[in-house]
């Protein structure tokens, strides 16, 4: 059983990596495979909406989205952590997601258990951990919470360290997750997974306005 952690912020030792070390260090203790992958530094541009991975199975952009798809599709819980940025996930992190969830369409994620975690110096913490959540929410993955919504406090690794509660919320998150990841492979071999119906989309619009 293998969990990937993803560091979205710019910094590769910094608060979320921090925040993310104690979710490891505890899912690890669990009998959890676990890995921190750093991808806030890189350069990371957004969807256009083309859609060529619907035809090839994989984001037209070349880079570490197409090298992370894999992983996500073999783990068997997945971590997205992000600094707050004005509200809201760090803008790489963003990017991130949305190629990756969009080019993995048609790969099945359900009952994979995802967590955001989210560090911040003050606040804008739950706006941007509801929109890390979204992605999990919609693909049929299980969210794995903690004590306290997911989130440690601190302007640097050093006072993220001193957040007692933040990384007491870290621990509690992890063996909640390794938790659901056993008691999902359990019911898998006992039950299978449930029924899934073809996916029907519905668009509203009015006739005679393109997009």
């Amino acid at each position: 059983m293998k969990a990937v952690l993803i560091n979205g912020s710019p910094r590769a030792k910094g608060c979320t990596f921090t925040a993310l070390t104690e979710l490891k260090n505890t899912l690890e203790q669990e009998g959890i495979e676990a890995e921190i992958v750093h991808v806030g530094n890189k350069d990371i541009r957004g969807c256009i909406a083309c859609r060529k991975c619907r035809q090839t199975g994989k984001c037209v952009f070349d880079d570490v989205v197409n090298e992370i798809a894999p992983k996500l599709k073999e783990c068997d819980a997945f971590v997205i952590g992000s600094p707050v940025y004005f509200a809201s996930p760090a803008g790489g992190a963003i990017s991130f997601l949305d190629r990756l969830f969009f080019s993995t369409f048609n790969a099945d994620k359900s009952m994979k258990v995802g967590a955001a975690v989210v560090t911040c110096r003050r606040g804008g913490n739950t706006a941007a951990f509801d929109v890390l959540n979204k992605y999990f929410a919609m693909n049929g993955m299980p969210i794995a919470t903690s004590q306290y919504w997911n989130m440690v406090y601190g302007s640097s690794a050093e006072e993220v360290l001193q957040d007692k509660e933040g990384l007491q919320t870290m621990r509690t998150l992890g063996r909640n997750m390794a938790f659901l990841v056993k008691s999902i492979a359990m019911g898998k071999e006992k039950l299978g997974l449930p029924e899934k119906e073809p996916l029907t989309f519905t668009n509203f619009y009015k006739p005679g306005i393109e997009d």
